[in-house]
């Protein structure tokens, strides 16, 4: 064949016949597989409860589940303590912390898991109400009768002065001594530091925090004061002791304080968690056990199963009965293990230790994984305590009991893990998973920035110029590329959308295509 006949192919490049060549693209980072509340390790009438919940409300079990340990943590916080091993005690209050976006029914969850506390709350009330009644007779009373003693003594001649002076000084001490006890109350909602300090020395030092809004982050940050403040809520988890100031009175201690929160976050308040200063060198993003289930929101069962009257009696009655049992008690139970529990905590104590060193799966979040075994001490005996709620404190905690409990700390530890990863990414990683999702759904092989725009929630996306990182991101991995800018044509006008095409493994053929 004549050369003349391939004159000119050699100038031609393959891809201005079919198109520019795709390399493989570069992975985002792997999302973990993290896996369901193992509602299994609760009590029957604690985890039907749990079930039946998530279930009519359609959210994940995940919710319910951590309040469950919240609302037997606040029946329990302050009342047992459970012993290890030798001198290692650890007070059974809890902190948690789900991650859920708005519109997962987070306050109906809620109020079905707290209701029976808040009617035991009611119940004490008005099962203290003489007894606060007479201390506040008496208190007024002694007042009464040290205000006269001291006039009396005003007015004495000489001779009589000093006696009825020594007189209504005792009476005053006598009056200042006496103490009416403040209404109980087991459950309060987002608080100040200083007024969570005033419930605990109120209510015998211990005070639970239970909010669907979780607004209690930016008040630890400093929304009223400007500077964070978290001394309380660290003493509060730890039992260490608090001194508590309070205006016109004398400062108090309270010797173990024992505070237990359980909260719902939106997810993008971990960001805000992370970045409070001194929360992660102070050990308080290592105190919650964190929770980051998939929401259902979109695929959830219209017509779903209803909570049974047997499911949400039993649960009152048990939930009430553990919380009336305990509610009078001054020196915290002290709940022991049978040889094979503590069998199977020294097993699990020694797999965390395994991890815990450099280049083991613990070492990224080595903070809070160092209270990984003391959290799955206060799971077990929580657990226990539901088991047992009429004499769970007579009773030592049973090898199965410890084992659902580390079952749970695996559970919180795949959550953990994920978590502080959120908590130090690339803010434009989450939005770029988003965007890649989208386009494998709508199966894009190519789209303009408006158009994608406008397929998306405003509640992730509100403005264009927030897809900016995420596109930016994905087109660096290989995703997507976006097309030359055609010259424009004539003046004014809104210039063209920006236009992109999607990698070909965005819309493999269809099975059987």
């Amino acid at each position: 064949m004549s050369a003349d006949l391939w004159e000119g192919f050699e100038a031609l490049d393959p891809e201005t016949i079919t198109g520019p060549v795709w390399d493989a693209p570069i992975p985002l980072s792997a999302r973990r597989a993290l896996p369901a509340f193992p509602v299994h390790t609760l009590p029957p009438w604690l985890g039907d409860m749990v079930a039946a919940v998530a279930e009519e409300t359609q959210t994940p079990t995940d919710l319910a589940g951590c309040l469950a340990l919240g609302v037997i943590a606040t029946a329990a916080g302050g009342r047992a303590t459970v012993c290890v091993r030798g001198h290692w005690r650890e007070p059974v209050n809890l902190y948690t912390a789900v991650a859920l976006p708005p519109g997962n029914r987070k306050s109906a969850v809620f109020a079905l898991m707290t209701g029976p506390l808040l009617a035991v709350e009611k119940m004490l009330v008005e099962l203290s109400g003489p007894k606060r009644a007479e201390a506040e007779t008496t208190a007024r009373l002694a007042k009464a009768a040290a205000d006269k003693a001291a006039q009396k003594a005003a007015a004495a001649e000489p001779g009589l002065r000093d006696q009825l002076t020594a007189e209504a000084v005792h009476l005053a001490q006598q009056a200042d001594e006496l103490t009416v006890p403040a209404k109980p109350q087991l459950v309060a909602d987002d608080v100040t530091p200083e007024s969570l300090a005033s419930l605990l020395a109120e209510q015998d030092g211990r005070i639970s925090v239970m909010s669907a809004e979780g607004e209690i982050f930016d008040i630890i940050a400093g929304r009223y004061s400007g500077t964070p403040n978290m001394g309380v809520f660290l003493k509060g988890h730890a039992g260490d002791m608090a001194r508590v100031n309070r205006q016109g009175r004398e400062a108090q201690h309270v010797e173990n304080p024992a505070v237990t929160m359980a909260l719902a976050i939106q997810p993008e308040v971990l960001d805000a968690i992370g970045r409070v200063k001194g929360a992660d060198g102070r050990g308080l993003l290592a105190r919650f056990l964190y929770a980051k289930p998939l929401s259902l929101v979109g695929s959830r069962n219209l017509t779903p199963d209803l909570i049974t009257e047997d499911t949400a009696t039993t649960y009152a009655q048990r939930l009430s009965g553990l919380t009336m049992a305990l509610a009078d008690w001054t020196d915290p139970a002290v709940l022991t293990l049978t040889p094979e529990a503590d069998a199977v905590m020294l097993a699990y104590q020694k797999v965390t230790e395994s991890r815990l060193g450099k280049g083991g799966s613990l070492a990224p979040v080595v903070k809070w994984a160092s209270k990984r075994d003391g959290a799955v001490a206060r799971i077990a005996a929580l657990i226990h305590l539901a088991t047992h709620p009429d004499n769970g404190w007579a009773l030592p905690i049973e090898a199965a009991t410890m084992a659902a409990a580390t079952e749970l700390g695996d559970y919180f530890t795949a959550h953990a893990l994920e978590v502080f990863d959120d908590m130090g990414a690339d803010p434009a990683q989450e939005a770029a998973h988003q965007l890649l999702t989208h386009l494998k759904e709508q199966r894009l092989s190519g789209f303009t920035k408006r158009d994608l725009f406008r397929g998306l929630s405003r509640g992730d996306f509100p403005a264009m110029a927030d897809l900016d990182p995420a596109l930016a991101l994905l087109e660096d991995h290989g995703w997507i590329r976006q097309q030359p800018v055609p010259p424009r044509t004539g003046r004014g006008g809104r210039p063209p959308s920006p236009r992109f095409d999607t990698h070909p493994g965005i819309t493999p053929p269809l099975a059987g295509a």
